[in-house]
């Protein structure tokens, strides 16, 4: 079994592969303080949970956006799994070539965005990513990572109306009635829900320009099902998208399939 881990700023979203099929999930909070040996009970415990010895573990890929965690989840999967990682990142091979200014900048989770989206769905195709930033990326009809967009996520939005302002308190993220609030509430619910569906309808509509106006658009992260509900811009939601990519990456690692370094 393939334990991949996905090491985001808000999230760390782990999954466990039996073959090319994701057999179970879960996600904790990023904390850089914790300890190897907190991680690494806190995944066999949830591994027991799931009905998984953990010596069942015999490969390991990361992708991380929080440098001091890689070295915390690689000393995870050693000590704890008995298994060398995969880390995604330079000399990893990938499939993709990266036509960005310098290519050291695109995050590994974009790259494994990327991957996953064009072998399942072909190019062009346009990733959304929900996490802590929203994310845009743009992947060519050859596969090639050509670059994207960020902007803040939604979650950040929320808390940032909340920290920043006096009298608007925190609501829950989920689709109002209507687009015209009747209440503090219901008002900052339809300027955060659709109004992040109209950015994303927008950018996606200006990538599909750029890209030749027929590209493939497909949503993950952890907001991705609010947002798709409110919006037909999606032709596919994949909540698994990085996951799916780290199996991916370290399958091609493995069997020494030809690849660029991503």
């Amino acid at each position: 079994m393939l334990l991949a881990i996905d090491i985001g700023n808000t999230n760390i979203t782990v999954g466990v592969f039996q073959g090319d099929s994701l057999h179970v999930t879960w996600r904790v909070n990023t904390d850089a303080q914790r300890m190897a040996d907190e991680y690494g009970l806190m995944f066999r415990n949830l591994l027991a949970l799931r009905g998984i010895d953990h010596s069942a573990i015999t490969a390991g890929c990361i992708c991380s956006v929080v440098p001091p965690l890689t070295l915390t989840m690689e000393q995870v999967c050693q000590e704890y799994f008995g298994v060398t990682p995969l880390t995604v990142g330079t000399g990893a091979k990938t499939g993709v070539q990266i036509r960005y200014d310098n290519p050291r900048d695109v995050g590994a989770d974009r790259v494994a965005d990327a991957v996953a989206a064009f072998r399942l769905y072909g190019g062009p195709v346009i990733v959304v990513d929900f996490g802590t930033g929203t994310v845009f990326d743009a992947v060519s009809e050859r596969g090639e990572y050509l670059g994207g967009a960020i902007a803040p996520g939604l979650r950040v939005a929320a808390e940032s109306l909340y920290t920043s302002t006096s009298q608007l308190r925190r609501v829950d993220l989920v689709a109002p009635k209507s687009a015209i609030g009747k209440n503090t509430t219901a008002a900052m619910q339809a300027g955060l829900v659709l109004g992040y569906v109209g950015l994303v309808e927008g950018m996606v509509r200006r990538f599909k320009e750029e890209l030749g106006g027929h590209a493939k658009v497909v949503a993950t992260g952890g907001q991705a099902d609010l947002i798709a509900g409110e919006t037909q811009v999606f032709d596919f939601v994949n909540k698994d998208l990085t996951l799916i990519g780290l199996r991916m990456i370290y399958d091609m690692n493995r069997s020494g399939v030809e690849g660029d370094e991503g």
